[in-house]
């Protein structure tokens, strides 16, 4: 039987307006909006609603922003049963609260926590991520191992976006000779991204240990599906291994290619997204040419 994932963007598809239509048009958003305000202490729906790319770019704005845009819409639609539930990094925790894992409200509570500890470890140390085009998977790995060994600077492969897309993450000048060999390896372009730090590294060690703190003391559900969780690219059902993962997101990669992989071996064949953008489409697209992808976004 054909089975239907429900997968959530991560940072990086937020928008200004982001969910304004749907807080002004459906009664259950807008009070999901307020609850959100309130939680976090300031009125982040009208940064959503009104502010500038600039404003929506802050860690401390972007996180949360996604996450409320992506499970608003996601409770706000007729009701739908996954049969399983993936997210992109960030995504992860609107997937949970989509498989009953985490309630919305913990859940923001988490998230606002993560941003606020990420961009803390950005400050630490000045480093970024690059995209490698066109490059085997293992070729990537290899060219980082050997930057790694050479420079003695953190580089690692921290997103498998989709076959030919891998994201790199480390120190400013381990990710600068990392793109040099990149290219010399036939790489068609190893570009460096307008990112403020290093994002699924051990650079986020500082960033892990407080998020872990906080995850340990929330209580986690049995879910009502299988969630494919980025450092496991696997089903898991169990709520103490879902927290160990959540956890261990932050340093690890996001296995996103071989997620939608394991989806597929598993009976998925339509795959949704919930959220603000469409690039988890045209990941899923990539990895499976014969998958039905479709997005809700308001």
């Amino acid at each position: 039987m054909s089975k239907h994932a429900y997968v959530f963007p991560g940072q990086g598809s937020q928008f200004s307006g982001m969910g304004k239509n749907l807080y002004e048009t459906n009664a259950a958003a807008k009070e999901l909006f307020e609850l959100a305000n309130e939680i976090l202490g300031f009125r982040i729906s009208d940064i959503m609603f009104e502010g500038t790319d600039e404003q929506l770019k802050q860690t401390n704005v972007t996180q949360p922003a996604v996450f409320i845009h992506s499970v608003v819409a996601y409770l706000t639609m007729p009701a739908v049963t996954p049969d399983m539930v993936a997210g992109h990094s960030l995504g992860e925790f609107s997937a949970l609260v989509a498989n009953k894992t985490l309630s919305f409200e913990d859940a923001l509570r988490l998230v606002s926590i993560r941003a606020k500890a990420m961009q803390a470890a950005c400050e630490i140390q000045p480093s970024t991520m690059a995209a490698v085009l066109a490059l085997a998977d293992e070729k990537v790995e290899e060219v980082c191992a050997q930057v790694q060994t050479e420079t003695g600077e953190v580089v690692v492969a921290a997103n498998y976006n989709c076959p030919g897309q891998l994201v790199i993450s480390g120190s400013v000048k381990g990710i600068e000779v990392a793109c040099e060999q990149m290219k010399a390896a036939g790489a068609k372009r190893a570009l460096v991204l307008p990112v403020g730090g290093a994002f699924h590294s051990p650079l986020m060690e500082p960033a892990k240990i407080e998020l872990a703190e906080a995850i340990q003391a929330t209580h986690f559900n049995t879910p009502i599906c299988p969630v494919y969780q980025n450092v496991a690219a696997a089903a898991v059902t169990d709520p103490a291994q879902i927290q160990q993962n959540l956890i261990a997101q932050l340093t690890g990669a996001v296995k996103w290619t071989q997620s939608v992989q394991a989806m597929v071996a598993d009976g998925a064949t339509q795959f949704t997204e919930v959220g603000p953008g469409k690039v988890l489409q045209g990941l899923v697209q990539k990895v499976y040419k014969e998958a039905v992808v479709t997005g809700v976004q308001y």
